[in-house]
């Protein structure tokens, strides 16, 4: 808003002082018309001020092209370090100086021709002050000795370097009512300022006081969390009620996250799947808790043997289902007899999916032996299998 004022003020001044130079070239134009015996005007004072108006847009427009000149040279400048800038205008004064008495010399010759003497002297002058600015450039390291107190300056150590803006971060109800978030936050693994959207405290309430059972004890579960995290992790959650960007009256509690994220510069903390792609669609950095898990749960590869509680059957014919303390899920082919048993398997194969890691693996050769009949061909295809003890 400066920039516009100072540009209209300085287009003004400009048009103001071509206004009154085309209002005085106005009588030598005048007065070039009568000595051809040309007088189309009766009255002066008409083309007087049509030259004069003339003058002040032509004016104003050449104001405007050179303020915007200026503002980019100013631009320019401000990326020139300073030791420079005070060398260029030192050599600048002095080379004016020595420039001043040569062309004093030049014009006392009394040449012919005075065009020449302008010229020879304009030269000069030019060809001076740029010497004069390189070779002050080249001593810009030599100038700071001539100043007091800058080579002082000079010896101080450089300053730390400024630590980088930790992002903050928007937590979304899932996040909340997951109840991970809290964890995380207390390892250190999650920096910097969480924040809570007072949209998304009104939904976290509106769960809480909801007539269904399992939905108010999960929104009372978000509420205990927040009630931790502000209270155990040294306020590092804090809850904004104001914010920078307007929402549409229809904007779902998803959409006015990510809107808040851009605004704020903010990422977004969620294990929601969906929040995620459309966060990620309007650019906007999440950090997935439920990657977070995937990330940090050991490696397996295959021919590793693990122990496993059989737990239930699963979808395929005989197989069955464990899972390990970290909630992996283990399908063991052929482990339906072993039904709620503890045993040991060997891991065939690794499968990632969008909902975590499976792992595919087998009895170990100590179970295969056992039971032999139940591999006879007539018990083959059928679903009545003896389990063995």
């Amino acid at each position: 808003m400066g920039l516009r004022v100072g540009g209209i003020f300085f287009s003004g001044l400009f048009a103001f002082g071509s206004a009154l130079l085309g209002y005085d070239l106005s009588s030598v134009f005048l007065a070039w018309l009568r000595l051809k015996d040309i007088n189309p005007f009766p009255n002066t004072f008409v083309p007087a001020l049509a030259i004069a108006i003339i003058g002040a847009l032509v004016g104003f427009l050449i104001g405007a092209m050179l303020y915007r000149r200026m503002v980019e040279l100013g631009q320019g400048l401000k990326r020139i370090p300073a030791e420079d800038k005070i060398a260029s205008i030192f050599g600048t004064m002095f080379s004016l100086v020595i420039a001043f008495f040569i062309t004093s010399f030049i014009v006392q010759q009394q040449w012919k021709e005075p065009v020449v003497t302008f010229a020879v002297s304009l030269l000069t002058t030019v060809i001076i002050v740029w010497l004069g600015n390189v070779i002050a450039l080249s001593m810009k390291d030599e100038w700071k000795y001539l100043m007091p107190g800058m080579a002082a300056r000079q010896a101080l150590p450089a300053a730390a370097p400024v630590a980088p803006v930790i992002a903050v971060k928007l937590l979304d109800t899932n996040v909340i009512i997951d109840g991970r978030i809290y964890d995380i936050c207390r390892s250190g693994f999650l920096d910097g300022q969480m924040v809570l959207p007072g949209f998304v405290l009104e939904e976290l309430h509106h769960i809480a006081d909801s007539a269904d059972a399992l939905r108010r004890n999960r929104g009372r579960r978000g509420l205990d969390i927040l009630n931790q995290m502000q209270t155990e992790l040294d306020n590092s959650l804090r809850i904004v009620d104001k914010y920078k960007v307007t929402f549409g009256p229809g904007d779902p509690v998803d959409m006015k996250l990510v809107k808040l994220a851009k605004a704020m510069n903010a990422d977004v903390v969620t294990n929601d799947f969906n929040l995620n792609k459309v966060a990620k669609l309007h650019g906007v950095r999440v950090l997935n808790v439920n990657e977070l898990a995937n990330a940090v749960k050991p490696v397996v590869l295959p021919g590793e043997e693990l122990v496993v509680n059989i737990v239930r059957e699963g979808k395929e014919y005989n197989q069955g289902v464990g899972y390990l303390d970290d909630g992996t899920m283990v399908v063991v082919e052929n482990g339906k007899r072993m039904l709620s048993e503890t045993v040991a398997v060997s891991v065939s194969s690794v499968l990632q999916t969008v909902a975590g890691k499976m792992i595919f693996a087998e009895l170990k050769a100590e179970h295969h032996g056992e039971d032999t009949d139940e591999n006879s061909g007539y018990y083959a295809g059928r679903g009545n299998r003896r389990k063995t003890m």
